[in-house]
C-alpha cells in the first residue's frame, strides 16, 4: 500500500532538477568518457579488444541486472535513501577504477560502479517526477532528458581533456567530487519518497542477471573460441533457458520483480523496444567509431571528442525542447523522425568510412544523429510512463533503463563480434573494412527500430488533459 501524503511538502522546480540531474550527468557521463578512454586504455594496461568489452559490459551488464531491484528498495526503504547510497558506491568504486593496474582490477571496478548506478537512472526520473507538480513535470522530464544529453555531449570533450592533460585514472576520479556535492544536496532538497513495500524478487534478479550474462558472454567469446564449441554454445543455451525461466517465474511469483502485465500496454511496449534498438544500434556503433577517429585517423582523445562534438552537443538542445513539445506533436512523430535520423547518419558513415576519409564527409551524419538523439531521449521517457499508474512508475522507468542497458550490452557485443568475425584488428591497416559490416548492422538496427515505432500511440494530448496522464496521476513524496 502507498503512503498517503497529503502534507508532503513541495520542492522549488529548480532544486529538484538539481538535485536529481548532478547523480544523473554524472552516471550519463560516464559512459562517453570510458568509450573515448578505451584506446589508451588498451595501450596502457596491455588489454586486448575482448577486454575492452567488458570494461563497457561490466558495468552495463550489472547496471541492468539491478536496475529493478534497487527500484524495489527504493519502495521499501525509501527512495532518497537507495539513491544516495546508489552515489556514494558509483563514487567509491570510481576510486577504485582509478586505482587499477591491470584489465581485472578495473573490469571488477566498473561492475561495483554499475552497483551504484542501478539505483542512480531510474531513482533519479521517479524521484523527479514526484517532486515536482502535475502541470510542469513535462518540461522536468524534458530538462532532465537535456541534462542526459549535456552528459553525453560534455562526456567525451571532459575525457579528451583529462586523457591528453592528465590520464586515464582522472576519468574516474572527476566522480568523487561530484558524488561528494551531490549527497548533501539531494539530503537537503528531496522528501524520502516511499513505494508498495512488496516482497524482494531475489530469484529473479539472479535468473535475469546470470541469463543475460550468458547471453553476452557467448557472444564476446563466439569469435575467440568458436560459436560452435562448447563454451560459446553453452553460454548461449543456458542464458536462453535462464531467460525462459526468468519470463515464467515472474508469471508465477506474487511479487514480480518486472510486472510482465506492463507490457499489456502497447505505448510502454513499444517504447522499451525503442530504448533496446536504440541503444544496441547507436552505443555499438559509437565503440566502434571512437577507436576508428584514434586508431585509423590518429586523432588525439580530445580531438576525436571535438571531431563527435557536433553530434553529442545536439542532444543537450534537442531533448529539452522535444520534451516540451511533445504533448502537442505527439511523442510518436519525434521518436520515428529520431530514430531515422540516427540510422540513416550510421549508414552515411559506414559508407564514407575509409583509412582516408575526409571528416567534412561524416559531419552532416555526426549532426544528424545528434539531433536524432535528442529527438527520441525525453519522447520515449514520455510514452514509456504515459499510461502508468502511480504505484508502477518507478517499475516502468526502471524497466526502461534496463531495457536500454542491455541494449547497448549486446549491441556492443555483436557489433565487436562482427568486426572482430570479419578480421577487424585494432590497427591503422586492419581497421576499416572490417568496421564497415559492423557499423551498417547498427545502422539496420535503429532503422528497424524505427518502423516499430511506427505502431507507438500519436501520443499528442487532448486540450483539456493533464500535463502527462503519468505525471498527472503520479503520487506525491513522503516528507522525511
Amino acid at each position: 500500500m502507498t503512503v498517503p501524503v497529503p502534507s508532503a511538502r513541495r520542492v522549488p522546480f529548480a532544486l529538484a532538477i538539481l538535485a536529481t540531474g548532478i547523480p544523473m550527468f554524472m552516471a550519463t557521463l560516464d559512459n562517453l568518457v570510458m568509450t573515448n578512454a578505451l584506446p589508451v586504455l588498451s595501450k596502457d594496461l596491455g588489454a586486448s579488444l575482448e577486454q575492452l568489452q567488458w570494461f563497457v559490459n561490466a558495468y552495463t551488464l550489472v547496471f541492468a541486472s539491478l536496475i529493478l531491484m534497487a527500484v524495489a528498495l527504493g519502495d521499501r526503504l525509501g527512495r532518497r535513501t537507495v539513491f544516495v547510497v546508489g552515489i556514494a558506491i558509483f563514487s567509491i568504486a570510481s576510486a577504485f577504477a582509478a586505482l587499477s593496474s591491470d584489465p581485472a582490477q578495473l573490469i571488477v571496478a566498473r561492475a561495483v560502479q554499475g552497483l551504484g548506478g542501478a539505483a542512480i537512472m531510474p531513482l533519479s526520473l521517479s524521484l523527479l517526477t514526484g517532486s515536482v507538480e502535475p502541470r510542469r513535470r513535462p518540461l522536468a522530464i524534458g530538462i532532465w532528458g537535456g541534462l542526459a544529453g549535456v552528459g553525453v555531449a560534455v562526456g567525451p570533450l571532459i575525457g579528451g581533456a583529462v586523457l591528453e592533460g592528465w590520464n586515464w585514472q582522472g576519468i574516474f576520479w572527476i566522480n568523487v567530487p561530484v558524488g561528494l556535492v551531490a549527497i548533501p544536496v539531494i539530503l537537503a532538497t528531496l522528501p524520502n519518497a516511499f513505494g508498495r513495500r512488496v516482497r524482494l524478487d531475489i530469484p529473479g534478479v539472479l535468473l535475469a542477471g546470470l541469463g543475460v550474462l550468458g547471453v553476452v558472454f557467448g557472444i564476446v567469446r563466439g569469435n575467440d573460441a568458436g560459436w560452435s564449441s562448447f563454451e560459446v554454445l553453452g553460454s548461449l543455451i543456458a542464458g536462453g533457458v535462464l531467460l525462459a525461466a526468468f519470463i515464467g517465474w515472474e508469471l508465477r511469483t506474487t511479487s514480480p520483480l518486472l510486472p510482465l502485465r506492463l507490457f499489456r500496454d502497447r505505448s510502454f511496449t513499444l517504447a522499451n523496444v525503442v530504448g533496446f534498438g536504440f541503444s544496441f544500434g547507436m552505443f555499438g556503433a559509437i565503440f566502434i567509431l571512437i577507436q576508428y577517429l584514434q586508431i585509423v585517423g590518429g586523432s588525439t582523445p580530445l580531438q576525436a571528442a571535438v571531431q563527435t562534438t557536433p553530434w553529442t552537443l545536439a542532444p543537450m538542445v534537442v531533448a529539452p525542447l522535444a520534451g516540451m513539445v511533445a504533448g502537442r506533436v505527439g511523442t510518436r512523430v519525434l521518436i520515428v523522425v529520431g530514430l531515422a535520423l540516427q540510422g540513416g547518419a550510421l549508414a552515411w558513415i559506414g559508407a564514407t568510412m575509409t583509412q582516408t576519409a575526409d571528416y567534412g564527409l561524416m559531419l552532416p551524419a555526426f549532426i544528424a544523429a545528434g539531433v536524432g538523439m535528442g529527438l527520441v531521449f525525453a519522447p520515449s521517457s514520455t510514452a514509456v510512463l504515459a499510461n502508468i499508474t502511480a504505484d508502477d512508475i518507478a517499475k516502468a522507468s526502471g524497466t526502461n533503463s534496463t531495457m536500454r542497458e542491455i541494449g547497448t550490452a549486446l549491441g556492443t557485443a555483436v557489433l565487436t563480434a562482427v568486426f572482430t568475425g570479419a578480421g577487424g584488428q585494432l590497427t591503422p591497416t586492419g581497421y576499416v573494412d572490417a568496421a564497415h559490416p559492423a557499423i551498417f548492422v547498427g545502422a539496420a538496427v535503429v532503422l528497424a527500430t524505427a518502423i516499430l515505432a511506427l505502431l507507438l500511440p500519436h501520443g499528442r494530448l487532448a486540450r483539456t488533459a493533464p500535463a502527462t496522464p503519468a505525471a498527472a496521476t503520479a503520487h506525491e513524496p513522503v516528507a522525511a
